[in-house]
């Protein structure tokens, strides 16, 4: 069960997707509730959302022509002797469905403070 639409994913970039995209677009979103589910399943609805758009926006890109691969954190052109390089953010590449950084606080990752010891058990649970 997908926890975006086709029309969440068209609002966020401004386009109507053909039905080849909507078929493709589709399936990401299927297989990102998966993913998220794995991560939280006990996240909140809008942030599943959020998160679900943004890992299939990354993966299908935005439509636009910017030369800039959607999910890389850093690139480089140059000019005469044409070269190229870009760095794709930790955790998934161009085209690929992943949770990004934000996508994992989003979903409740990081929010809590706390620490574990496995000395506690060895010792009688209390320090």
């Amino acid at each position: 069960m997908a926890y975006a639409t086709i029309q969440d994913i068209e609002s966020r970039i401004s386009r109507t997707l053909s039905e080849q995209e909507e078929t493709v677009c589709t399936n990401l979103l299927n297989d990102a509730a998966i993913i998220i589910d794995a991560f939280n399943v006990n996240a909140d609805a809008d942030a599943k959302t959020t998160v679900s758009c943004r890992m299939v926006i990354r993966a299908i890109g935005d439509g636009e022509t910017s030369g800039f691969p959607t999910g890389a954190s850093q690139g480089s052109m140059s000019g005469l002797s044409y070269s190229q390089s870009w760095t794709i953010g930790a955790g998934g590449g161009v085209g690929e469905l992943y949770l990004s950084k934000l996508d994992k606080q989003l979903l409740g990752y990081g929010n809590k403070i706390g620490s574990y010891s496995p000395i506690q058990e060895l010792v009688g649970g209390s320090l």
